[in-house]
């Protein structure tokens, strides 16, 4: 498996990980990989009614943020949450923000 660029954990900054966090389905996507990490981005996406070039948008500004690292494996895409890395740079920020995400719905949901 080949790891797509991401930022070191010393790089990450906070503005581009609460904009990443910031949008509803980026939201849920982060939620979704906290409970199945090394998942495909498809198995992730699924049941959102969002574009696939859109998602593909969506997965990249994750990734570009710090949140995810992602890695080719044949034609697909895994995807783990960097929740240690994103632990050591900003401590107890991602936990709160996943546990109100897991009660609010998501855009682009059925």
């Amino acid at each position: 498996m080949r790891p797509l660029p991401q930022p070191s954990t010393e790089s990450l900054t906070l503005a581009p990980v609460l904009h990443a966090l910031g949008d509803p389905v980026r939201l849920e996507l982060v939620r979704r990989a906290m409970g199945s990490p090394d998942s495909t981005c498809s198995a992730l996406a699924e049941g959102l009614t969002v574009p696939l070039s859109t998602l593909s948008n969506h997965w990249r500004i994750l990734r570009e943020a710090g949140l995810i690292s992602m890695t080719v494996d044949g034609r697909h895409r895994r995807i783990r949450l960097r929740a240690d890395d994103l632990g050591t740079r900003f401590p107890d920020l991602l936990g709160p923000i996943l546990r109100l995400a897991a009660t609010e719905s998501p855009s682009g949901t059925p």
